[in-house]
C-alpha cells in the first residue's frame, strides 16, 4: 500500500479541498485593492489637513457649514466705497466735487453733518456734485455716504476739510484726509498767478473805480507792483502772508503788463510774476447784476463752468463781450464781462 501526503501550503481544512499557491496570491491582491479603494473614498469625503474648515459654525439641523460676511469683510463683496477725486471751491464759496462709488448707487454729501446734496452714481462708477449755495465761512467738514439697494449704508473713509476765509474773494484751503493715511492738499489759497511763495489772486475795483490788487507772499516781505515797468505802489505781507495793494497813481483804461516783485531783507527781488492786465473804464467797474471781473488764472471756460455749470457755454460770454474779447483764449485780469442768463433747461 502506498501513502500520499499533501504539502502544508496546499491544505485547507475549512473548505475540505486543496488550493493552489497562485490562487492565494490573487485573493490577497484583490483584498488589498479593496482596502485601498475604501481608504481613497474616505479621504475624499472626509478631507484632512489645514484646508479643512473645522472651525466654521454648523447650521442647526442641516449638517452644512455656513459662512457669514461681516462689515469687516465688506471689501470681499467687491463693492466700491465712495471716494473724493476732485474738490474745487471758488472764492465765493461755490463748490464742484467729483469722485467714484459703486455703479447704480446714490451718493449723499454732508457738510458738518448736514446733508447738502444727493446724486446718482453712473454706470462707470462716477459721480459729480455742484453746490449752488455758497459754503459758510469757517471750517467745513465734508463727508460721503453711499446707499445701494439691498446693502447697508457705506460711509467714506475720506474727509475733506475746507477753510472758507471770512474775507471775500480769497481762495479757500481744501485738504483731503483719510483714515490711516497722510493728508493731501487739494487746493491752496491763491490759485491765481503763482511764482514760489508770491501770488496774485485777485484784481478788483473799489467804489470809485480804483484798482485793488490782492495776493500772498512770504510773511513780512515787501511787495511792489509795476505797470509797464513803472512802479505803481507797494505793500507789506502780513503775518499770514496776505497783501493788499492800491496803486498810488491813477491808471488809464487799457491793456498793460503787470509785474509783481517780492523783495528780500537786502532789497533784492526774491520772487517775480508777470501777467497781462486790463484796466477797465471806471464807469464799467460799478458792477451790475450779471457782470463779473476776470480774475488771475481764470479762463472763459472756468467762468462759464462756475456760472452755468458747463464750461462749453463759454461761447455765451464770448458773444456778449465780443467788443472786449479779441481771442476767446486770451482774456485779461481786470476785464469786466457781462454774463447773460442762459435759458432753461440746459442740457447736462
Amino acid at each position: 500500500m502506498s501513502l500520499a501526503f499533501a504539502r502544508p501550503e496546499e491544505k485547507n481544512t475549512a473548505n475540505g479541498f486543496l488550493r493552489r499557491p497562485s490562487q492565494v496570491r490573487i485573493a490577497f491582491i484583490a483584498a488589498a485593492l479593496l482596502i485601498i479603494a475604501a481608504l481613497v473614498v474616505f479621504l475624499i469625503t472626509n478631507p484632512l489637513g489645514p484646508d479643512r474648515p473645522d472651525d466654521l459654525p454648523v447650521a442647526e439641523g442641516t449638517g452644512e457649514r455656513q459662512i457669514t460676511i461681516t462689515e469687516d469683510s465688506q471689501d470681499a463683496t467687491g463693492i466700491i466705497p465712495p471716494t473724493f477725486d476732485i474738490v474745487r471751491v471758488d472764492p465765493d464759496g461755490l463748490a464742484i466735487l467729483a469722485g467714484r462709488a459703486e455703479p447704480g448707487s446714490e451718493i449723499t454729501l454732508f457738510a458738518n453733518g448736514n446733508a447738502v446734496a444727493t446724486v446718482p452714481v453712473d454706470s462707470r462708477g462716477e459721480w459729480t456734485i455742484q453746490v449752488d449755495t455758497p459754503l459758510e465761512t469757517g471750517d467745513q467738514e465734508l463727508t460721503l455716504e453711499m446707499t445701494l439697494s439691498g446693502a447697508p449704508t457705506i460711509k467714506s473713509e475720506q474727509v475733506v476739510v475746507i477753510a472758507v476765509p471770512e474775507r471775500p474773494g480769497l481762495q479757500p484751503l481744501v485738504v483731503l484726509g483719510q483714515q490711516g493715511g497722510a493728508s493731501r492738499i487739494l487746493q491752496q489759497p491763491g490759485e491765481g498767478i503763482v511764482s514760489g511763495e508770491l501770488s496774485l489772486n485777485i484784481v478788483d475795483y473799489d467804489e470809485g473805480g480804483a484798482v485793488i490788487l490782492q495776493g500772498r507772499a512770504k510773511p513780512g516781505t515787501l511787495v511792489r507792483a509795476y505797470v509797464n515797468n513803472q512802479l505803481i505802489g507797494e505793500a507789506r505781507a502780513d503775518e499770514e502772508g496776505e497783501w493788499i495793494l492800491s496803486p498810488d497813481q491813477s491808471i488809464s483804461p487799457g491793456v498793460y503788463d503787470l509785474r509783481i516783485d517780492q523783495l528780500g531783507d537786502q532789497g533784492a527781488v526774491t520772487a517775480r510774476l508777470e501777467v497781462p492786465f486790463e484796466r477797465a473804464a471806471p464807469e464799467s467797474t460799478r458792477l451790475q447784476e450779471g457782470q463779473v471781473i476776470v480774475q488771475p488764472g481764470k479762463s472763459l471756460w472756468r467762468i462759464s463752468r462756475r456760472l452755468y455749470g458747463r464750461g462749453l457755454l463759454y461761447t455765451v460770454i464770448y458773444e456778449a463781450n465780443r467788443d472786449q474779447i479779441r481771442d476767446p483764449d486770451l482774456i485779461y485780469p481786470g476785464q469786466v464781462f457781462a454774463t447773460p442768463t442762459v435759458p432753461e433747461p440746459v442740457d447736462q
